[in-house]
């Protein structure tokens, strides 16, 4: 039995393709080399045919990078689903699951475990709900609630259903919601008991739900059967954030979800023996699909925490003695941070893999946290548009070099173009574009955004990187965070990490800001130790020790703390905005 067949969460692809994702056989990984070589080689051809072929397999190929996608076959009797067939969808993959092993713990919240066969009834029972609610093939369900089980119940009910789900983070305003409520034509809105301001959405009566009712189900029968669904129609619209103003609204498949799970298994080697603990909101695709989704499709244990507090998530990995943790940089420094005022020393030694990702992992931070708990920080980089992209397999022993987000995820691919679109050598910067197998097609309602955002079948990241020798990526900044001081490009993520070194600097933000003479300068906002009698001028002195003079910071600000976005990064556009108000208040 193929690879393909053995795997559960890969979709299949027709037989006889030539091309994966678009992407020509001739520029796939090594994997098609070592398949045909042979044969023209070694097989009887005649001479001129080998030769022919020799001199092909030696010409330079176009730069582009490609890694196979090779998902890791089952052993007979194992975890896992059948393989998906052309109409399977997550609801029927997790149900493959828990066919396999059915009285194995899926989830833990509040102390109450619920197995995968409960799990499954559970999530029949909201199909069941919703359908009487009047949820049928293309309706949109809202949700928007802290973390908790009816969430994931909800997702994958209304999958079920082939209705399209919409997660809503908890942070979001009132207008906020309100847009997203709109522009998804959502039919309902599950809420939680934390949402005061529901009155204000002026919604049609019946039209919103508190989710705390689908815990209590009741007196509803098991009878919404699993349609007919074409597995590349919409399943999920996940929003993030844009830069005019209005968020994304990002639609993703089941295919693309599957495939995602897929890539994540074999470059994290998940099996049922993980435990997760869930710390990023289910209201971002992190937390929804990366870690609750793919760690449920392979078997695994995902202990749901309400919200994230780093001695909340500390106290939970030790004590469901967790394998994984996945998280963004703000949520691992605010870890250290809390370990390190109480001068406590967490056990992490049961852990495989601490997972980094939605934002550049500095290396500042990277050394601390091994220092403080012996764990290394695995980089991973994904976009909602496209994941997984890059990381550090776990079967890799080679540690990733410092600044780096490691190598091409399973069935990822990548392109760094220069400011004509021309391919840039190795070791040159450009723009990132990327392929993956849970690329999406487009945005919802938004064919303009969707035709500025791909390229002959590339998604155009806006990011600016590039790629070394040995194959690991290098992501240096955005482009519309690029600052181009007199003719030169300077990255702010290059300053930022070296101010991080400064043993007093706790947090550090570049930016780019007008200047008469240069065009625009970098300037940089930190936040610096208590009592520390740091001045700006002795951290630039500092900086100057790594940094060529044009990427000095021309100014440094000290801040008491860094605006944060939604999504726990730090919000330059705020920064940007600070900077301005206080141009605008000097005398001219």
């Amino acid at each position: 039995m193929s690879a393909q067949a053995d795997d559960p969460m890969l979709v299949p692809r027709p037989i006889g393709t030539t091309k994966y994702n678009n992407v020509p056989y001739s520029m796939r990984s090594i994997s098609f080399v070592r398949h045909y070589r042979w044969i023209g080689l070694v097989e009887p051809f005649p001479l001129a045919r080998r030769l022919a072929l020799l001199l092909y397999l030696c010409v330079p190929k176009k730069n582009h990078s490609v890694q196979s996608f090779r998902p890791t076959t089952m052993q007979k009797g194992n975890h896992g689903m059948s393989a998906p067939t052309t109409n399977s969808t997550i609801y029927q993959a997790l149900r493959e699951v828990s066919k396999r092993q059915p009285d194995k713990v899926a989830l833990i919240f509040n102390g109450r475990e619920y197995t995968y066969d409960e799990l499954v009834k559970r999530i029949d029972g909201v199909a069941d709900k919703l359908a009487v609610l009047g949820i049928s093939k293309g309706d949109a369900v809202a949700v928007f609630s802290q973390n908790r089980p009816e969430f994931l119940f909800c997702y994958f009910a209304t999958a079920k259903l082939g209705g399209i789900f919409v997660p809503l983070n908890f942070n979001l305003t009132t207008a906020e919601v309100e847009y997203i409520l709109d522009h998804s034509e959502a039919k309902l809105l599950f809420h939680d008991e934390h949402v005061a301001d529901l009155k204000a959405l002026n919604l049609p009566e019946g039209t919103s739900h508190r989710i705390e009712d689908l815990a209590d189900l009741s007196g509803v029968d098991s009878s919404a059967g699993q349609v007919d669904i074409d597995i590349d129609e919409d399943l999920l619209i996940a929003y993030t954030s844009g830069s005019t103003g209005q968020p994304k609204a990002v639609a993703l498949s089941n295919r693309a979800q599957l495939n995602a799970a897929a890539s994540f298994k074999e470059m994290f080697g998940l099996s049922p023996e993980d435990t997760t603990v869930l710390g990023a909101p289910l209201g971002f695709l992190l937390g929804l699909s990366t870690i609750s989704m793919v760690s449920l499709l392979a078997g695994a244990k995902v202990v749901v925490n309400r919200r994230f507090h780093p001695a909340e998530i500390l106290d939970a990995l030790i004590k469901h003695k967790a394998t994984l943790f996945h998280g963004v940089p703000t949520m691992f420094s605010m870890m250290l941070e809390y370990a390190e005022q109480q001068n406590a020393r967490y056990d992490l030694s049961q852990m495989r893999a601490l997972i980094c990702s939605g934002s550049p992992l500095l290396d500042e931070l990277r050394k601390r946290f091994k220092d403080r708990f012996g764990k290394d920080l695995q980089n991973y980089f994904g976009m909602t548009e496209c994941y997984p992209v890059f990381g550090r397999r776990s079967d890799d022993p080679v540690e990733p070099p410092g600044g780096s987000v490691g190598k091409l995820a399973p069935g990822a691919a990548v392109r760094v173009l220069d400011e004509n679109g021309r391919d840039c050598p190795k070791g040159t910067h450009g723009e990132l574009l990327l392929k993956a197998p849970s690329m999406v097609k487009r945005y919802h309602k938004d064919p303009e955004l969707t035709a500025a955002s791909y390229a002959d079948g590339w998604f155009k990241t806006g990011d600016i990187g590039y790629e070394d020798e040995q194959g690991y990526v290098y992501i240096t900044g955005r482009i519309k965070d690029l600052i181009r001081r007199g003719g030169a490009n300077v990255a702010p993520v290059e300053i930022e990490n070296v101010l991080l070194k400064h043993p007093d600097v706790l947090s550090a933000a570049v930016v780019g800001v007008p200047d008469r003479i240069f065009a625009e300068v970098p300037v940089a906002y930190v936040v610096k130790k208590d009592d520390s009698p740091l001045t700006g001028e002795e951290l630039i002195t500092f900086a100057s020790q790594s940094l060529a003079k044009f990427k000095l910071p021309a100014t440094v600000y000290f801040e008491a703390k860094l605006p944060l976005g939604k999504t726990g990064k730090i919000d330059k556009k705020a920064l940007r905005a600070i900077w301005d108000e206080a141009a605008a208040a000097q005398p001219a």
